[in-house]
């Protein structure tokens, strides 16, 4: 097992992005796994400007469950960066996490919330919470960006201390919302 002293830096509140980045790097993350999203943009430009972590672009969202199962068992850590829409994408690959005991940590930005424009993302964002719940997977929801950071320490400490999945959820209203036409 991976062991990392936890000491999270203080962050400016108003900056989830730069306060997440700071508690990936100081939880010992490395990899990256990421199907990108405009709601994750500044995030991802930290992790792939920062060169202890490497970032992968993957083509579907259960690809990053696989990657990370990888990833600890070549004693790294690693956070899969995704949207709610692809929640469901990983249904199956979740049920090997748990069977098998590995951790895997999401941040999933939030979409089909109130206030949401596009009719296709309502139905996975509406479900998303419950769906990752069956599937064995602890949620945390972050409804302010001063939550953020300190909700994904709090799931990255959970995880790999458990061997098992977390999320945190990041509510639509704190990334703003999409116009859809």
């Amino acid at each position: 097992m991976i062991q990392v002293t936890r000491t999270y830096a203080a962050v400016p509140t108003d900056d989830w992005s730069a306060g997440v980045h700071r508690v990936l790097k100081d939880a010992g993350v490395r990899m990256v796994g990421v199907v990108p999203d405009a709601g994750l943009a500044r995030l991802i430009t930290f992790c792939e400007a920062d060169r202890s972590m490497r970032l992968v672009r993957l083509t579907t969202e259960e690809e990053g469950v696989g990657l990370l199962a990888g990833a600890w068992l070549g004693n790294q850590r690693g956070v899969l960066l995704m949207q709610s829409s692809g929640t469901g994408n990983c249904v199956n690959m979740l049920s090997i996490a748990t069977a098998c005991r590995f951790p895997v940590v999401m941040l999933v930005t939030m979409r089909g919330e109130p206030g949401e424009s596009n009719p296709a993302q309502v139905p996975m964002g509406s479900a998303t919470q419950a769906v990752l719940e069956a599937m064995g997977v602890r949620v945390s929801r972050a409804s302010s960006a001063a939550a953020v950071p300190t909700l994904v320490a709090a799931a990255l400490d959970r995880a790999y201390d458990t061997e098992s999945p977390e999320a945190v959820l990041v509510a639509q209203h704190v990334l703003g919302f999409k116009a859809f036409k």
